[in-house]
């Protein structure tokens, strides 16, 4: 998967599409996911133009990933995720279910969320 730089988030980030944010520093952007599956669903996304993890480790500075980890740890603390437990997703590719190529995770929280797979 390449990079489109007309993707949603890539608008979103840009200004072009408006969000619901949640936080925002110069190496993320959070915000609300616009088709919920749990009480409490953001997505976090980094500012630079990466399609995945690997691409992310690769490419991305040293400080862009610290500041993006750094970030998803402030959405958690902002939204008071830690006392009842939340889940992290990244998907990665066709298998993996992508559906839009930018990095993003996604965070869920808000009632117990059964088995990752079934």
């Amino acid at each position: 998967m390449t990079y489109d730089p007309n993707n949603i988030f890539a608008k979103i980030l840009r200004g072009e599409i408006p969000c619901n944010k949640v936080y925002e520093d110069d190496f993320a952007l959070s915000f609300h996911d616009i088709n919920p599956q749990a009480p409490i669903h953001v997505l976090v996304i980094p500012r630079g133009p990466y399609v995945s993890m690997t691409d992310f480790s690769a490419k991305a500075s040293s400080e862009e990933i610290t500041g993006f980890f750094r970030a998803v740890d402030k959405v958690i603390t902002k939204l008071n995720l830690d006392k009842d437990g939340y889940r992290i997703l990244a998907n990665t590719g066709l298998h993996g279910g992508q559906e839009v190529p930018h990095l993003h995770f996604h965070i869920f929280a808000g009632k117990q969320l059964g088995r990752m797979l079934i």
